[in-house]
């Protein structure tokens, strides 16, 4: 009997050592949670937008400049940087100026007011902010995205025409500082670009031959219509990554002119949809991805609510069900993605809509085995089959 009980002793060890260390690991690969951080606002302002972020996790948006000018209050482009909010000016002095996308040299891209009164695309570059110019007899433009080859993508209009006094609008892609006219799908008077990849694609929107807005992607000196998901009339696609991965929305349009139902959608390189769903609600749009493959947008919630939320692993999350409950936070856009998984967005803290940055901090790996416990292990392991052997000899 004894023998029997010391082997049986010696089995719990081993077992009871090795499923702890598999749960733990099995739960510390399964789970994360991520922590958010206020850039919060220009001093005596009430307001913060965070729109874009490259690698380095610098962010770059809008933020209220109260007194800005003569006009009053207004609002400058930002950049957020170790751990501080730089106001980057504007094109003229004016109050108005928006950064809307930041490459992994540090380039900034948006829109300010000029000394003219139109808005014109900027790129900032070594402390220096310079206008973009527009398209050819244009009066405006706007920039969305910059890549990491230095190509800037957006959208201005063509000058006067019979459909509107600022004539046709279409997306654009600079490179060497004169802007590319994208055109639009069939011809038609409307085009948007909001995102591009370091291959030089660019993803938006543009009207077709229908007059309805599809989703395009522009790729080898044309633009594709992508189409919508099934029994959609309309779509839009924000961002692309990489590995041409596309994401985005697609909808239909009730009898007051709105979008009924939009879902975010996922678009592969094999040219197929796929629907992301809803955090309960009947809406949602997909705004970033990286090469991961995790998505960000927006998304009405069962209780009407918009949050922001992360597509990842399969899974659609609340992003806020992923911070900590007690944060005072809540995120309502998120508008961003890098390739470690910090998010950027918008969100509500204190009553003031500030802009955040959402990390997913790093996971405390779980220790291996120690010297003495793998010697108790094995130890265990060994007397008790040596007890055993030595049992079944004296019988």
């Amino acid at each position: 009997m004894k023998f029997r009980n010391w082997y049986r002793f010696s089995l719990a060890i081993a077992v009871f050592c090795g499923s702890g260390l598999a749960t733990a690991r099995s739960a510390n690969a399964s789970s994360f949670s991520y922590t958010v951080q206020d850039l919060g606002t220009f001093s005596g302002g009430t307001y913060s937008s965070g729109y874009a972020l490259n690698n380095d996790g610098q962010v770059v948006g809008d933020a209220e400049v109260p007194n800005a000018s003569s006009f009053g209050s207004g609002s400058h482009a930002f950049l957020y940087s170790d751990g501080s909010l730089q106001d980057l000016g504007t094109l003229s002095g004016d109050n108005y100026s928006g950064a809307s996308g930041i490459n992994n040299q540090g380039q900034i891209v948006g829109t300010s007011s000029t000394s003219s009164g139109s808005n014109h695309a900027f790129l900032y570059s070594d402390g220096l902010m310079q206008s973009l110019g527009t398209l050819t007899g244009g009066t405006y433009s706007i920039a969305t995205e910059i890549n990491d080859q230095g190509q800037v993508i957006g959208s201005a209009n063509t000058g006067p025409s019979n459909s509107s006094i600022y004539g046709d609008k279409h997306a654009f892609i600079s490179s060497g500082g004169s802007l590319q006219d994208l055109g639009t799908l069939a011809g038609d008077k409307y085009s948007d670009a909001y995102g591009t990849n370091n291959q030089g694609q660019v993803v938006g929107t543009s009207s077709n031959s229908s007059g309805r807005n599809h989703a395009f992607l522009y790729s080898g000196g044309s633009l594709q219509d992508l189409g919508t998901l099934a029994g959609d009339k309309y779509s839009d696609a924000y961002g692309i990554n990489n590995s041409s991965q596309i994401v985005g929305d697609s909808f239909n349009v009730s009898n007051d002119g709105f979008p009924s139902i939009k879902h975010a959608f996922l678009y592969s390189s094999d040219g197929l949809f796929q629907d992301l769903g809803t955090l309960g609600g009947n809406s949602s749009e997909a705004r970033g991805i990286n090469d991961l493959g995790q998505i960000v947008g927006d998304s009405s919630t069962g209780s009407g609510r918009t949050h922001a939320f992360l597509y990842r692993d399969g899974v659609l999350n609340d992003l806020n069900s992923l911070i900590p409950a007690d944060s005072g936070w809540t995120l309502q856009n998120a508008l961003g993605i890098n390739q470690d998984g910090q998010i950027v967005g918008i969100g509500t803290i204190n009553g003031e809509t500030h802009a955040f940055l959402a990390t997913d901090p790093p996971t405390t790996p779980v220790p291996e085995p120690s010297s003495g416990l793998g010697t108790l292990v094995l130890g265990a392991f060994g007397v008790g089959t040596v007890l055993n052997r030595k049992r079944q000899n004296r019988n």
